[in-house]
């Protein structure tokens, strides 16, 4: 009878974990992935991804145990210049060929006071994964019709060198012609499922 109710009672827990868990998906109308590298030392180009897909699962209001996945297809890769987005596509960047997309699997989202996080996790970039940390600010939810919306924006700086992205002509006055830092800008509105 013991044996009875203790495994009553752990199907009873499992069953409300799974139960308190919301699952959030990205709104993609109302949401954009966004690059920015200094070019020829002087000046910064921006770019952004037209195709990407992700979600958020939690079950804390505070969300510090959010689990995100997210991913982006790099063919989608848009600069308002087709021979550059051309070269980003070839092997010299992501070999979008190759290489179709680049994603992102959290490890942690820690809440660093207010509206602030730190969201660690695994990206991946060809064939190349690195952990990194995004700086999150949460913009909050709101009820609208029969469910609801949160949003985010997440920044975080990469090293393009580290994932493969490998173009590396340098100028006459020293440095890289496409800098190496690359600031990655995710600004994401959530449909609550």
């Amino acid at each position: 009878m013991k044996k009875q109710i203790f495994y009553l009672a752990a199907l009873l827990l499992v069953v409300s974990g799974t139960v308190a868990q919301t699952k959030w998906n990205v709104d993609k109308l109302h949401s954009n992935v966004k690059f920015s590298v200094t070019h020829m030392i002087v000046s910064e180009v921006e770019g952004s991804f037209r195709v990407f897909d992700g979600s958020l699962v939690a079950s804390k209001a505070d969300l510090s145990d959010a689990q995100i996945n997210f991913s982006v297809d790099v063919a989608s890769v848009n600069t308002g210049n087709e021979m550059r987005e051309g070269h980003l596509k070839s092997d010299d960047f992501f070999n979008a060929e190759k290489f179709p997309q680049m994603t992102f699997v959290s490890k942690s989202m820690k809440p660093l006071g207010g509206n602030k996080y730190a969201l660690t996790g695994d990206l991946t970039i060809r064939d190349v994964t690195k952990t990194i940390t995004f700086d999150v600010t949460y913009g909050g939810q709101i009820k609208v019709g029969n469910g609801a919306k949160a949003g985010f924006k997440a920044k975080a700086t990469i090293d393009r060198l580290e994932y493969g992205l490998k173009w590396a002509k340098a100028v006459e006055a020293g440095g890289l012609a496409v800098g190496k830092d690359v600031e990655i800008t995710v600004l994401v509105e959530l449909d609550k499922q």
